[in-house]
């Protein structure tokens, strides 16, 4: 893993849970199949550090959906 990229993602995606979260999902995805958003640098590059590049590069982003919780009816 390449510590720079990581710092690069994280300027993108400052709440490191949901970092991680991202890099996870798509590294399943590229390990499955899915092609990359960018091209990579090298043959051998690692997918981990190629998700970590679509993040800093803003190819791949977070959307949160916050929801607020319904009232709580009366009991009769």
């Amino acid at each position: 893993m390449n510590f720079a990229l990581l710092e690069s993602a994280k300027e993108r995606v400052s709440n490191v849970p949901i970092l991680i979260n991202m890099v996870s999902k798509r590294v399943r995805q590229l390990n499955s199949g899915f092609r990359p958003y960018i091209p990579r640098l090298r043959r051998d590059e690692e997918n981990c550090d190629l998700a970590m590049r679509e993040i800093a590069e803003g190819k791949l982003i977070a959307e949160m959906v916050f929801t607020e919780p319904e009232p709580e009816q009366p009991q009769s």
